[in-house]
């Protein structure tokens, strides 16, 4: 896991150089390659948040996509079934979504081991049968249909998903580097020291936990209106895994290292089609080598390694024109 550290310069500077970047990308890119990047700014978004909760405590959630499709559900119904604007989705969303991680957070995350981890894995499971069983509700595995569009054009929706991203990193990263989550980290290093210190630690983890769902929600809502269709595929715990790996492929434990690991693993998908049956054989082949010779991941550590020269060159010319 990278230590979080504190923003420099540097950092503020090459994520002005990103979000500029993909600012472009609907000036050189295709219809088709601002909608695949518009699908894989809601999975940064997605990643960033997953990020959030068990990068800084340490609990590792194997079931993302129980707020992610419950989030998504959310928007639909109010949508579809009461005619609401697309835009009630998504503050509705964030907080179905924030109940949700409190019926399983409260009762499990005050226990050790494995068992939080199993309880988000099994509430992802239930909720995608559920969606199923109840399918004059649901839609069942066709889901809901007939979404109202949020914004009149694919650029428009592009735009607003990446303000959305960004505002989601800032947020997350403020509070990762405010004394609050200067306490998640403690709670990750020695749990117990820090309840024999006077700390709340289940009100930390809880509270972790609840932030991590909005902004799931939110990402699923915003997915939903995107696609102006719900599935029960949102739940599949296979694409809670998707998510872990872009985080660990980015980096865990820095957040923008989930964005870029979920970014890269996107385009790396729709850069192998040409590959086509052989596809998912390259892809697995490609993140078995990334795992296993680069364990902490690609994007964090590579910026930490352009940071530190940038710093050194800029530091090195200061001691040159003082001399």
């Amino acid at each position: 896991m990278l230590a979080w550290g504190s923003l420099t310069k540097t950092d503020v500077i090459g994520a002005i150089v990103v979000i500029a970047l993909l600012s472009v990308v609907p000036f050189v890119g295709s219809r088709y390659i601002v909608g695949i990047m518009t699908v894989a700014l809601c999975y940064a978004i997605w990643a960033s948040s997953w990020d959030f909760m068990s990068g800084l405590t340490g609990r590792e959630n194997f079931g993302h996509s129980l707020f992610i499709g419950t989030g998504a559900y959310t928007a639909g119904f109010l949508n579809v079934s009461f005619g609401l604007s697309p835009w009630w989705g998504f503050p509705a969303a964030a907080i179905i979504a924030v109940l949700f991680s409190l019926i399983i957070g409260i009762p499990t995350l005050r226990l050790r081991g494995p068992y939080f981890a199993l309880a988000m894995l099994s509430g992802a499971v239930v909720m995608q049968k559920l969606s199923i069983i109840f399918s004059e509700t649901t839609g069942g595995q066709d889901g809901l249909n007939g979404l109202s569009p949020m914004l009149r054009s694919q650029v428009s929706a592009y735009y607003f998903t990446l303000v959305a991203l960004v505002v989601t990193v800032i947020v997350l990263k403020f509070i990762a580097l405010s004394p609050w989550g200067t306490i998640l980290r403690a709670i990750r290093g020695d749990e117990a020291t820090c309840q024999a210190a006077g700390i709340n630690v289940n009100f930390y983890k809880i509270s972790a936990l609840m932030i991590s769902a909005a902004f799931a929600g939110f990402g699923g809502a915003l997915y939903a209106n995107y696609q102006l269709q719900v599935g029960p595929d949102l739940f599949d715990v296979a694409l809670s895994i998707n998510i872990i790996i872009m985080v660990y492929v980015g980096g865990m434990g820095s957040i923008y290292g989930a964005v870029g690991g979920a970014l890269l693993l996107i385009g790396l998908t729709e850069g192998l089609r040409s590959f086509s049956e052989y596809r998912l054989w390259v892809y697995t082949l490609i993140l078995i080598l990334i795992l296993f010779f680069i364990p902490n991941g690609v994007i964090a550590p590579a910026w930490v390694r352009v940071r530190e020269w940038i710093i050194g060159r800029s530091a090195a010319f200061t001691r040159r024109a003082s001399a």
